[in-house]
C-alpha cells in the first residue's frame, strides 16, 4: 500500500471517529456525565440506513433521516430517564449503560444476530495519480469537515451556542439570566445523539451492520474525550484526531491487539501529565 492510500485510509476512519467523539464530547462537557449508550446512538443511525435499504428507499434519504431519527431517540431518553441523574455522574453511567445494553440486544433481534451490508451511495473510485481513492470514503472525510465547521458555528457564533456556553460555565446563573437550562439541556443531548446517528449513517456502507458495530467506538471515544479534556469543543476534537489516526496508522505497523493496547498507554500517559487536557494551555491562554 502506498504512503497516499494508507494516509487516505486513516482520514477516513479518523473523520468517523470524530464525529462519534464530537457527540459524546458535546454531552460530557455539558452536563458533566459521560452517556455509556453512545455506541449504540451510532448502532440506530446505522440501523436507520439499513431500514431505508431493505424497504427500497434511497440510502442517502435514510443517511439524512439517520441523525434526526436518533436526535428523537436521545430527546425522549433525555426527557424521561437520563434527566433525573444529572446531580448524581454515577448513577447516570449506570442508568446510560443499561439504557445502551437494551438498545442494542433488542437490536440484536431484530438483526437475529447477522451481519448486514449496505450500498454505498457512491460507487466506484477516482485516480489519484496512480492510486485509487473511494469515492464514498473522500465523501465521509468531506461531510465531516463541514459538520465540523458548522458545529464549531453553531456553537460559538449563535445565540443558541452563547446560551450553551453559560450554562456549562454556571448553571444557575444562567437560570437567574433567563435562560432555560432545561431546554438547553435537552437541546444539547439531542444534538450529541444526532452526531452519533449521523456517523453510524455514514459508517454502515464501511463497516458492516451488526448490533456490536457501536462498542469499540464507544470505548476509544471516551478516551479520547478524557484525552481532550471534558470542557471544550476543541479538545475532544483534538483527543479524537490523536486516537483516531493512532487506532487507524499502528495496526499497520504492529498487531492490532498491541495497537490498541499502545494507543491506550500513550493516551493514558498524557492524561497523568495533562490530566486538563491536550489543549489546556491553549484554552488558559
Amino acid at each position: 500500500m502506498s504512503v497516499v492510500s494508507f494516509a487516505f485510509d486513516v482520514l477516513a476512519y479518523s473523520a468517523i471517529f470524530i464525529l462519534v467523539v464530537m457527540g459524546l464530547g458535546v454531552i460530557a462537557s455539558m452536563m458533566g456525565i459521560f452517556n455509556f449508550a453512545h455506541g449504540e446512538f451510532v448502532l440506530l443511525g446505522a440501523y436507520t440506513v439499513y431500514l431505508f435499504q431493505e424497504r427500497g428507499l434511497p440510502v442517502w434519504a435514510g443517511m439524512l433521516a439517520a441523525p434526526f431519527a436518533v436526535a428523537v431517540v436521545g430527546l425522549l431518553l433525555e426527557r424521561t430517564v437520563i434527566r433525573r441523574f444529572y446531580a448524581a455522574p454515577v448513577a447516570a453511567m449506570l442508568g446510560t449503560y443499561a439504557i445502551g445494553l437494551s438498545l442494542r440486544e433488542g437490536v440484536r433481534g431484530l438483526l437475529a444476530g447477522q451481519f448486514y451490508s449496505v450500498i454505498s451511495p457512491l460507487v466506484g473510485s477516482f485516480d489519484l495519480g496512480d492510486i485509487s481513492v473511494s469515492k464514498w470514503k473522500a465523501a465521509v472525510i468531506l461531510m465531516t469537515l463541514l459538520v465540523m465547521v458548522g458545529s464549531w458555528l453553531l456553537l460559538t457564533r449563535t445565540r443558541f451556542g452563547l446560551q450553551v456556553r453559560a450554562t456549562l460555565e454556571n448553571p444557575a446563573l444562567a437560570r437567574a439570566s433567563g435562560i432555560s437550562t432545561d431546554k438547553i439541556y435537552a437541546a444539547t443531548f439531542s444534538f450529541g445523539a444526532a452526531l452519533a446517528g449521523l456517523a453510524g449513517g455514514l459508517m454502515v456502507p464501511i463497516y458492516s451492520l451488526n448490533a456490536d458495530m457501536g462498542v469499540p467506538f464507544l470505548i476509544k471515544s471516551f478516551l479520547a474525550v478524557m484525552l481532550g479534556g471534558a470542557g471544550g469543543f476543541e479538545g475532544s476534537m483534538a483527543g479524537a484526531a490523536f486516537v483516531g489516526a493512532s487506532s487507524a496508522a499502528l495496526p499497520w505497523v504492529i498487531k492490532p491487539v498491541v495497537a490498541d493496547v499502545l494507543v491506550f498507554v500513550i493516551a493514558i500517559a498524557i492524561v497523568k501529565f495533562r490530566p486538563e487536557g491536550l489543549l489546556s494551555r491553549w484554552r488558559s491562554s
